[in-house]
């Protein structure tokens, strides 16, 4: 399954795995390190990784990956001389770069490594990753989310919770996301993330944000920190599915973590209380088909919501022609869907997709196996 020579792997700040599904290595031939900080330690392991592959008989490249390449100071250009060196001498060398830091790996890639590489972006594990790996129940993955690192921990809750605040959250918010450009007010930041999290499948005006938090500032600075913390793949901000994109800036965000156990991280309730308070339940679905539609439209689908008071449409999928409206049920929630149905009628072209339990309806364990191209295509 090994194809391109150079491939930059893009992935969440969060993410404690890569899905073996996405990255397929031939089975003998990788060397894997985690990044040191300095330029001598990456030509060093590069240098071993062309003693290997010249070593090798058989005519399949050797494939050096390297994580967290972005903490290395002028990486980019590193690289690019090595790559370019590999090339003129004929060297059978494969490289993966790691990198949990968007705006630092983007920046390298275009700036040096143009025409070189392709890129890969990883997001978090879904239901069937998490499925086939852990044996997680669709209720197991909603509640704990798509953290391959703390599925070992979901029979001890308290760990479970300790793991994912202080090696994933804490970690991002307080170092890795300051790497990515400066931050005036860290804790505003943090603060922000947990409460974006409390309110997660909601739209919510930033000035309500502003004044829950207590702080004096603007709304520029909350859209500022919301946008990094999206970029880490951790808490996002959809906007409104308008035909005016100014009117669409103006409106609020709805806000929508990118993997459920933050949520869940986040609140005091444990597993079974979460699926006894019926609305608490709901938001967290609503949650979880949020962040996979998210994950899994990449650049190709604008995820979007719509609201025209009385009506609402959970999400709105686009991509040039193609509009779907997506309504998320759950629990006893049934009925007509209004929201969809003044949106369909409102724009012709529309199609509706509707979640949860009834008939006709696409079951939520159903909808998680599939990336969003799928349920495109099969409408």
């Amino acid at each position: 399954d090994w194809q391109s020579p150079l491939v930059a792997v893009d992935r969440p700040e969060t993410s404690s795995g890569i899905s073996s599904s996405t990255l397929q290595f031939p089975s003998g031939s990788t060397h894997f390190v985690g990044a040191q900080p300095t330029a001598e330690w990456l030509i060093e392991k590069w240098n071993q990784a062309r003693v290997e592959a010249r070593r090798r008989a058989d005519d399949k490249p050797y494939v050096l990956a390297l994580d967290e390449i972005q903490k290395i100071s002028n990486w980019s250009e590193i690289v690019k001389g090595l790559w370019d060196e590999d090339r003129g001498l004929g060297i059978n060398l494969h490289v993966v770069l790691l990198g949990s830091s968007p705006w630092l790996m983007g920046k390298g890639l275009t700036e040096s490594l143009a025409g070189r590489f392709e890129m890969i972006r990883m997001t978090h594990w879904a239901y069937y990753e998490m499925q086939d790996a852990f044996d997680f129940s669709v209720e197991e993955f909603i509640y704990f989310g798509g953290y391959p690192g703390s599925a070992r921990y979901i029979n001890d809750e308290p760990r479970w919770r300790s793991y994912i605040r202080e090696s994933l959250i804490y970690p991002c918010v307080e170092k890795d996301i300051l790497e990515m450009t400066r931050v005036d007010k860290p804790i505003l930041l943090r603060n922000l993330f947990e409460l974006g999290c409390l309110y997660s499948g909601r739209i919510v005006a930033y000035s309500k944000l502003l004044c829950q938090l207590q702080e004096k500032g603007n709304t520029t600075t909350l859209a500022t920190y919301l946008s990094l913390l999206s970029q880490a793949g951790m808490l996002t901000g959809l906007e409104k599915y308008s035909g005016s994109k100014i009117q669409a800036k103006k409106s609020p965000p709805k806000l929508n973590s990118l993997n459920t156990a933050l949520v869940s991280a986040v609140y005091d309730y444990e597993f079974d209380t979460a699926k006894s308070d019926r609305t608490h339940w709901g938001r967290l679905v609503e949650t979880a088909i949020g962040a996979h539609l998210i994950n899994t439209a990449l650049d190709e689908y604008e995820i979007l919501y719509w609201r025209k008071e009385p009506n609402e449409v959970d999400f709105v999928v686009k991509s040039g022609k193609t509009l779907l409206a997506i309504e998320v049920k759950s629990g006893e929630m049934f009925g007509r869907h209004r929201g969809v149905e003044t949106f369909c009628k409102e724009y012709g072209r529309a199609k509706a997709l509707i979640i949860g339990e009834g008939e006709g309806n696409i079951p939520v364990p159903l909808f998680l196996s599939q990336p969003i191209q799928y349920w495109i295509k099969s409408i």
